[in-house]
């Protein structure tokens, strides 16, 4: 199988086992995804990740978040920069979500941050995704 956006596949993982009430979903790992999982972490959307090596390729576990509703956190995702068009941003244009109330997160130099954390160190990168 060859998938050609493993992030996009990522947040649909995320997406679909929140609306389904799972409370984990497993995805291949990769660099990229912790960094995004340490952001929805740090940010609420999800509970908890953890990387297991099985054998020679390794894992990502997202642990899912739920409200008091037992509605998932995780449900609003939207890629921003795929495989076919990548969207680059300068730190002062980086466009809030909803107003402030959700995240885009960032890939930068200094690594994958949010915007916020993008604007406060004025550095531009790639918008990966948007979460709120």
């Amino acid at each position: 199988m060859c998938m050609t956006d493993p992030i996009a596949d990522m947040l649909t993982r995320i997406r679909n086992g929140s609306t389904a009430e799972f409370d984990e979903v497993d995805m291949p790992l990769s660099k990229v995804k912790v960094g995004i999982a340490t952001i929805l972490k740090r940010e609420g959307y999800i509970k908890n990740f953890k990387v297991l090596n099985e054998e020679k390729k390794g894992v990502l576990r997202i642990y899912l978040e739920y409200d008091a509703q037992n509605r998932g956190l995780a449900t609003k995702m939207k890629r921003v920069s795929k495989p076919s068009r990548r969207v680059y941003i300068k730190s002062k244009k980086i466009p809030k979500v909803l107003n402030g109330y959700g995240i885009n997160i960032v890939s930068t130099s200094k690594g994958i941050i949010t915007d916020h954390e993008a604007r406060k160190l004025n550095l531009g990168g790639e918008i990966i995704c948007s979460v709120w």
